[in-house]
């Protein structure tokens, strides 16, 4: 499992909290995603993966290099 480090701005937390979702589920999915696959609309990565209260977490984010990751977003979305 890799560990990456988080570049983390007021903004970037705001947008957690407005959907319900903990940094630390973030981080957890991002480091040990069930799958990764690209946005058809932004050609960003979402990271999908279960939250510490098993509930599937899709995190959106850049890689700024190999080890540091820019969280864009969050949601919980449907189960596919």
């Amino acid at each position: 499992m890799p560990y990456y480090f988080f570049v983390w701005t007021p903004e970037r937390l705001e947008k957690l909290v407005q959907n319900g979702v903990e940094r630390e589920d973030y981080e957890a999915v991002v480091q040990d995603p069930h799958r990764i696959e690209r946005s058809r609309s932004s050609d960003r990565f979402i990271a999908f993966g279960y939250s510490a209260d098993h509930r599937w977490l899709a995190c959106v984010f850049e890689y700024l290099d190999e080890d540091t990751i820019l969280p864009i977003t969050a949601y919980f979305p449907e189960e596919d």
